[in-house]
């Protein structure tokens, strides 16, 4: 069964999709920390119209950056004796979107899979760092700017997407580039990515994928 999204909020049959917990948790606690409105990229992109998906993938982490708040939702950590080793062995930190997701917003909080807080990219800073390889500094005052190229790709190394393409896609927020998205391309989403990276900074060489 798909996960739950765009097309199917509204549904009956929403409430019983994978994902949909996870959406009713994050409005509850949104509600409960007296916010109006919440932004889910599962079910909040009709991505249907390559138009929309390509506008919010080039926008995305201006729109993580912006947010007063960004709820980490971890699935598979449990608040336990073993928090501190399920933390650092979750699947969140191998996906390839979820990069953007931390180190672009200021505030982050961490949830527990049954929506008990864990605590914060700051409280978890030096931990988040052995996890990532990416320095505290970075993770808390959001200038990925000031690092050199190299080094915010690598961030992304061995990071899992489902479409080759998103591989460059996700790196876009990174270096404040723009480029239309353009699925099927496969790697040829990497090359443009990195003569759009040229085009803006003194890298004058191609970076190996």
């Amino acid at each position: 069964m798909l996960a739950l999204q765009f097309p199917d909020i509204n549904q009956p049959r929403a409430r019983n999709m994978p994902g949909y917990s996870k959406i009713e948790g994050c409005c509850i606690q949104a509600n409960e920390d007296r916010y109006r409105y919440v932004w889910i990229d599962t079910c909040c992109i009709n991505k249907s119209s390559s138009s929309e998906l390509s506008e919010a993938i080039n926008s995305m982490f201006m729109w993580y950056k912006k947010a007063q708040i960004c709820y980490t939702y971890l699935d598979d950590v449990s608040r336990c004796d073993t928090l501190l080793e399920e933390f650092s062995n979750s699947q969140w930190f191998r996906r390839g979107w979820t990069l953007q997701e931390l180190i672009a917003p200021n505030n982050v909080v961490f949830f527990s899979c049954d929506w008990e807080e864990i605590g914060s990219k700051s409280s978890f800073a030096p931990l988040i760092e052995q996890i990532t390889g990416i320095d505290r500094g970075v993770l808390l005052m959001n200038y990925p700017e000031e690092v050199s190229v190299a080094t915010r790709m690598s961030w992304a190394a061995g990071r899992q997407t489902t479409g080759v393409e998103d591989q460059a896609y996700l790196l876009l927020g990174l270096f404040g580039v723009y480029m239309p998205t353009i699925y099927r391309e496969g790697e040829k989403a990497f090359v443009r990515l990195q003569v759009e990276i040229m085009k803006s900074s003194n890298v004058t060489t191609l970076i190996t994928n």
